[in-house]
C-alpha cells in the first residue's frame, strides 16, 4: 500500500534517542536498528554525543549526512513535537514514536499529515518485519510467518512470546499505538501482499472506521491470510446504557463478531486460544468443513473430545463402514470403531498403529480434521527404547495430514518431549490440554467456512441503497383505502417475494407513534389496521371503521403498560369507549391511538431490531420475541444492509427456530416474511443515519404472515429538530413504544 513503504523496507534508519543502557528504549531501537546495517543506513542520534553500541552518534538530525526514509523516537513526551517537526523540516516520509505522554497527539498527525510524511503511534512498541531484517521493538523475535498487529504493545509482546513457546515465528509485528495517523486498518490492508505473512494476529480495543477495519479483513482472507482477533467489550456497561431490548441484549462483541463473519475473519477469547489456532493454521492443511474424528487409546478421554467438540460446533459422524472394517483389523475385539475410534491399547502393542489408523480415518472421506488425543507423546519419555519408534508415526502422521490435505491435531498427555517436539516441526499441531486443541480446530472451521465463497458486504448486499424515507401522513384519520389487513392476501403482510421498498423522497416530520408507524410501514413493515383520534366523534367513527376486538394506546407514551397508557381486548365500541374515558382522564388530552387486535392462531413472537454502532454503523438483530426477550437471550444478529439470504441465515441460527418450523404439529409460520422484514428494516437503518435504534417486539409470525404489534424508534442526537419528535411528553430523542400484548392459548393478546 502507498504510503506506508517506509515501514517495510526503509533505504535508511535514524534513532534519535539512541541509548547503551539497556534499561532504556533507546537501546533497544538502537540495538534492533544496527542488525541490519548490512541491508540499510543507520544513524542514531544522541543529544550527549558520542558512541553507542559500538557507533558513533550525531547529536541531531540536522548532521546527518543524509535524510533518513525512517526515523524512530525514543525521547520524553514533551521533546517529542520538536524532534518530529525536525524530521519533517528534513524531508522524513516513516515517524515511529514510541513515545507515551504526549499532548495535543492530534495536532502533531495533522502536522505529519500535512508534510507528506506518516507516523505509527505514538504510545506504542515499535515494529519489526523479518524479512527485510527491520526490528524497532523491545525484545527479540525469532522469524516465521505469523504478523501481529496490536493496539496494546504489551498485549502483542504476550502474544509473540506464547507464539515463540508454541514455535511459531513472527513475519511482522506492529504495535499502531494511538493510532493518530497510520490505523490499524491501514497496516493490516498493507500485509495482504507481504510474503512472509501466512496468518494475521489482531488486537484491538477500539475500531475506528469498522466498515474500512472489515475492507481490509477481507482483502486478507481473499488473500489467502486469515484474521484471528482478539478484543475486549463483552461486560454489561454498554448494555445498561440501551434504551430498546435489543440494545441490553447485544455487546460489542457481538458486533464485533458480526464483523468477523462478514469479513471472513475469526474471535478469539483468549491470547492462549488466539495462539492455539494460529499454530493449526500456520502448520498444517486448513479444513474445509466441520467434520471431525476422534482418535484415542483411552475411552475416557475419546469422549470428553466429542463431548467439547459437539459443543465447539464441530460434527462428530460415525464413519463409513468399510473404513470401520480396516480400522478394526489387527485392533482388540473391545475397540470402537465408529467415531471416536478408541485402539483399546492397540497403540501400546505396536505404536505403527496410531499411524495406520489416523492414515484410514484421513483416506476415508468421512472427516475434514483428524483429532488424535490421549498418551502419544508420552512413549519415548516413559520408556527410551520406544523414541525411535515413536518419533517415526510422528513422522507418519505428518505424511498422512499432507498427503490428504487434512489437518491431524494431537493432543497430547505429555507436555514438552522429544516426540512433541517432532510433531511441531513436521507440521502437526500439537496441544497439551484438549480444550485448546479443541477450540483451535472449532476456529479453523469457522475460518473455513467463512471463507469458502465470495462474501457479500454490507454495502453490496441486493437492494441496499433502495430505501428512501417515505412522507409521513398527515396527522388525523387516513383514507380507508390506505388502511392495511393482517392478511397476507390483502398486501398488509409482505411476503419474501416482494422485495422492493416504497419510495420518497422527504423524512417524516409528524410526530408521535403514528410517525413511526408510517415510517416503519413505508418501508414494507405490516401492522395492524389503526387510526388516529383525538375525541369521542373520532373513537366512534374509529370504531366503525376498524374491527373489534380493539387495543387503545396514549400515542405520545413511550413505555404505555408502565403508565396506564394501553388497554387491549376491548371486545365492542362500548369498552372501547369507557377505556378512552378514563384513560384520558387520567392522562389528559392528546392523540390516542386505536388498532385491531391481531387474533391469529398459531403465532409465533419474534424480535427483529437495529442498531447504530458507532464503529461499524448499523447493524440488524433478529430474535426471539415478547417480554421475556431479555431473559432467553435468544438473538443473532448481522451488519445492515443484508440480503434475503443473510436473514434466513440468522433465523435458522436461532434456538426458537423450530418452533418457526411447525413445533409439535403446528403449521409453519411464514419464515420468508419474517426473512423480508428483517431485509427491510436493515435497508431502513442503513439509509438512514439518524436513527439510532429500531425495534419491532414483538413481531407476530403466523402461517399466513406477519404483522409487528410493538415499535420503538430512537434517534441519535444528531437528528434533525422536529423529525420522528415524540409530539406530546418528549423523551429525549425516542418514539413510543406501542405495548401489543402477547399471544394467549386462545390467540388473544394481554398487556405486555
Amino acid at each position: 500500500m502507498t504510503g506506508l513503504d517506509a515501514f517495510r523496507d526503509p533505504a535508511s534508519i535514524a534513532v534519535v534517542g539512541a541509548s547503551g543502557t539497556p534499561t532504556k528504549w533507546g537501546y533497544w531501537l538502537a540495538r534492533g536498528a544496527l542488525t541490519g546495517t548490512a541491508r540499510r543506513a543507520v544513524h542514531l542520534v544522541n543529544a550527549r554525543g558520542g558512541p553507542v553500541l559500538g557507533q558513533e552518534t550525531a547529536r541531531s538530525l540536522r548532521e546527518l549526512p543524509d535524510v533518513p526514509q525512517l526515523v524512530a523516537f525514543a525521547v520524553p513526551g514533551p521533546a517529542l513535537g520538536v524532534a518530529v517537526d525536525e524530521a519533517l523540516a528534513l524531508g522524513a516520509r516513516g515517524l515511529l514514536a514510541i513515545t507515551a505522554g504526549v499532548e495535543d497527539e492530534r495536532g502533531l498527525a495533522a502536522r505529519v499529515r500535512g508534510a507528506g510524511a506518516r507516523l505509527i503511534g505514538p504510545n506504542c512498541l515499535g515494529i519489526y518485519d523479518a524479512s527485510t531484517e527491520l526490528d524497532l521493538v523491545w525484545g527479540q523475535f525469532r522469524p516465521g510467518s505469523l504478523a501481529i498487529v496490536s493496539q496494546s504493545g504489551q498485549l502483542g509482546l504476550e502474544l509473540a512470546g506464547l507464539a515463540a513457546d508454541a514455535g511459531l515465528g513472527i513475519s511482522r509485528f506492529v504495535s499502531v499505538g494511538s493510532q493518530a495517523d497510520v490505523t490499524a486498518h491501514e497496516v493490516l490492508t498493507d500485509l495482504a501482499d507481504h510474503d512472509a505473512t501466512r496468518v494475521v494476529a489482531l488486537y484491538l480495543e477500539s475500531f475506528g472506521d469498522g466498515r474500512a477495519l472489515i475492507a481490509a479483513l477481507t482483502a486478507l482472507r481473499r488473500a489467502g491470510k486469515p484474521v484471528l482477533l482478539l478484543t475486549v467489550g463483552a461486560s454489561d456497561a454498554g448494555r445498561q446504557a440501551a434504551r430498546s431490548h435489543t440494545g441490553a441484549m447485544t455487546t460489542a462483541t457481538d458486533i464485533v463478531d458480526a464483523a468477523c463473519e462478514t469479513a471472513g475473519a475469526a474471535r478469539a477469547e483468549t491470547p492462549a486460544r488466539l495462539i492455539a489456532a494460529a499454530q493449526l493454521l500456520v502448520r498444517a492443511p486448513r479444513p474445509t468443513g466441520r467434520r471431525v474424528v476422534v482418535v484415542t487409546d483411552s475411552g475416557g478421554q475419546g469422549a470428553l473430545a466429542v463431548d467439547l467438540a459437539s459443543r465447539a460446533g464441530l460434527l462428530v459422524e460415525p464413519l463409513p463402514q468399510p473404513t470401520r472394517n480396516a480400522i478394526a483389523t489387527g485392533l482388540p475385539p473391545q475397540a470402537a470403531t465408529a467415531n471416536p475410534v478408541d485402539l483399546a491399547g492397540g497403540g501400546e502393542q505396536d505404536l505403527r498403529t496410531y499411524g495406520r489408523v489416523v492414515d484410514l480415518v484421513a483416506a476415508s472421506g468421512g472427516a475434514d480434521a483428524v483429532l488424535m488425543s490421549g498418551y502419544f507423546g508420552s512413549y519415548g519419555r516413559d520408556i527410551p527404547a520406544q523414541q525411535d519408534r515413536e518419533t517415526e508415526v510422528a513422522l507418519e502422521l505428518a505424511r498422512s495430514a499432507v498427503r490428504h490435505g487434512l489437518p491431524v491435531l494431537v493432543h497430547s498427555m505429555a507436555r514438552s518431549t522429544t516426540t512433541t517436539e517432532a510433531l511441531r516441526a513436521a507440521g502437526v499441531p500439537t496441544y497439551e490440554d484438549i480444550e485448546t486443541a479443541v477450540s483451535a480446530l472449532g476456529t479453523a472451521a469457522r475460518l473455513a467456512e467463512r471463507g469458502a465463497g465470495e462474501r457479500v458486504g454490507p454495502e453490496e448486499a441486493d437492494g441496499a441503497r433502495d430505501v428512501r424515507t417515505p412522507h409521513a401522513a398527515e396527522a388525523g384519520t387516513p383514507p380507508a383505502a390506505e388502511l392495511r389487513t393482517p392478511r397476507a392476501a390483502d398486501t398488509g403482510v409482505r411476503t419474501a417475494a416482494d422485495t422492493r421498498v416504497r419510495t420518497s423522497a422527504a423524512p417524516p416530520t409528524a410526530s408521535g407513534y403514528l410517525c413511526a408507524r408510517d415510517l416503519l410501514a413505508g418501508a414494507g413493515i405490516a401492522f395492524p389496521r389503526a387510526l388516529p383520534v383525538a375525541d369521542l366523534d373520532e373513537l366512534r367513527c374509529a370504531a366503525g371503521r376498524l374491527a373489534a376486538p380493539y387495543v387503545l394506546k396514549a400515542d405520545w407514551l413511550e413505555h404505555k403498560s408502565e403508565h396506564g397508557g394501553v388497554a387491549v381486548g376491548l371486545a365492542d365500541a362500548t369498552a372501547l369507549e369507557a377505556a378512552y374515558m378514563e384513560m384520558s382522564l387520567r392522562l389528559g388530552p392528546g392523540r390516542y391511538v386505536v388498532e385491531e387486535l391481531d387474533r391469529r392462531p398459531h403465532v409465533v413472537e419474534m424480535v427483529v431490531a437495529t442498531r447504530r454502532d458507532p464503529s461499524f454503523g448499523p447493524v440488524v438483530v433478529v430474535g426471539a420475541g415478547g417480554t421475556e426477550t431479555e431473559l432467553w437471550r435468544d438473538s443473532v444478529l448481522a451488519l445492515a444492509p443484508c440480503t434475503h439470504q443473510d436473514a434466513l441465515t440468522l433465523i435458522a441460527r436461532l434456538r426458537c427456530a423450530p418452533l418457526l418450523d411447525g413445533w409439535r404439529g403446528r403449521p409453519p409460520a411464514d419464515t420468508g416474511a419474517l426473512a423480508d422484514t428483517v431485509v427491510r428494516l436493515s435497508r431502513l437503518a442503513a439509509a438512514r443515519p439518524d436513527l439510532l435504534e429500531i425495534e419491532l417486539n414483538p413481531v407476530r409470525v403466523a402461517p399466513d404472515g406477519l404483522l409487528a404489534v410493538d415499535a420503538l424508534i430512537t434517534l441519535t442526537a444528531a437528528a434533525p429538530a422536529g423529525v420522528l419528535s415524540t409530539g406530546k411528553a418528549p423523551t429525549q430523542g425516542a418514539l413510543p413504544r406501542e405495548h401489543f400484548p402477547r399471544e394467549h392459548s386462545r390467540h388473544e393478546e394481554s398487556p405486555r
